[in-house]
C-alpha cells in the first residue's frame, strides 16, 4: 500500500538539531496501517518510543526536528519544555462526561489478526477469566528457601515504610496472599 514517499535532499545544517535530536520509532504511523504481531515488533514498538523519551525527554516530539507536520490531537499533556500551550484547562482523559473532549474511534482499532482462531486487542480487567496471580505464585514455589526470604525481607522492607498507611499493606498482603498463602503469611507476621 503506497502511502507516500520520503525524499532527502539536503544536508543538516546544525548537526545536534537536526541528527542528534531526531528521535525514530517504529509505532509513529499513520491511521489504516497495523502491526504484525511479531514478538521482536511488539517489543520494538514500545521500547523505542520509551528510549528516545529517556534521552530526549518527554517532550521530544516539540523539537523541531521530531515536530509532525499536521496536526496531532493526542493525550501527551504537561512534563519539562511544554512551550504550546498544552491544551489549557482541556480535560484529556476518557471516561469522562465533557462531550467535546476526546473518546476512543473504534474506526481505529486494529482488525483481528487470524491466529489458531482470531486474535486482537481486549480489556484485560474485564476479562473475566484473567488470573494475575497464578503465574506469580508458580515462580514463588520454585525459589529455594534462601531466595524467599530474601524476596519477603525486600517486600518488607519497601511495605514497612512508616509512610505507607496500613490500609495499604493489608491490601498489598491480600494481593500477595492470592499468589501464594506461605508468601501472603510471611508478609502479614513481618508487617503486621
Amino acid at each position: 500500500m503506497e502511502v507516500g514517499f520520503f525524499e532527502l535532499n539536503k544536508n543538516p545544517e546544525n548537526y545536534f538539531q537536526d541528527v542528534e535530536q531526531a528521535a525514530f520509532s517504529p509505532a509513529n504511523t499513520i491511521p489504516g496501517l497495523y502491526f504484525s504481531p511479531d514478538k521482536m515488533l511488539q517489543g520494538r514498538l514500545f521500547a523505542y518510543a520509551d528510549t528516545q523519551r529517556y534521552r530526549l525527554g518527554i517532550n521530544a516530539t516539540q523539537i523541531p526536528v521530531n515536530r509532525p507536520r499536521c496536526p496531532v490531537h493526542g493525550y501527551y499533556r504537561d512534563g519539562v519544555m511544554r512551550v504550546d500551550g498544552n491544551g489549557g484547562d482541556a480535560v484529556n482523559y476518557e471516561p469522562n462526561s465533557d462531550p467535546s473532549s476526546p473518546f476512543e474511534n473504534a474506526s481505529y482499532k486494529e482488525p483481528p489478526i487470524p491466529v489458531d482462531g482470531e486474535g486482537g486487542h481486549y480489556d484485560r480487567y474485564e476479562d473475566s477469566g484473567n488470573d494475575n496471580y497464578e503465574q506469580p505464585g508458580k515462580l514463588y514455589r520454585l525459589m529455594k528457601e534462601d531466595e524467599k526470604a530474601r524476596l519477603v525481607s525486600n517486600l518488607v522492607a519497601s511495605l514497612g515504610a512508616p509512610s505507607v498507611p496500613k490500609a495499604i499493606k493489608e491490601k498489598q498482603i491480600e494481593l500477595f496472599r492470592r499468589c501464594d498463602a506461605d508468601l501472603g503469611k510471611r508478609l502479614a507476621d513481618s508487617l503486621l
